[in-house]
């Protein structure tokens, strides 16, 4: 229970902070996800189409990591090695 006005300012800052910090970090759970799938599709058809989809996938994906991490949400340590990741498996899939 807040005491005074300044102190629900901050819980009404903190609930913000945590819907923003949620949605950023499950977003980018599920385009992760979706790009994963995409990689997978374009394993088994070499299609350039489905080549396309993954890489605009992973384009999305960069976006809303970059966002969050201006944010503060991500550490721009974590952001950089999650899109290092990502682009690895693109890169290894598209050589084989």
């Amino acid at each position: 229970m807040a005491n005074n006005k300044s102190a629900e300012k901050r819980i009404g800052i903190a609930k913000r902070n945590q819907r923003q910090n949620r949605f950023y970090k499950s977003s980018v759970r599920t385009l992760t996800k979706l790009y994963l799938k995409n990689i997978e599709l374009f394993k088994v058809s070499q299609n350039p189409t489905d080549k396309e989809k993954a890489q605009t996938s992973l384009s999305s994906l960069y976006s809303l990591l970059d966002k969050g991490t201006k944010r503060n949400v991500f550490h721009k340590n974590t952001a950089a090695r999650k899109k290092m990741k990502l682009a690895a498996q693109l890169k290894i899939v598209d050589n084989n």
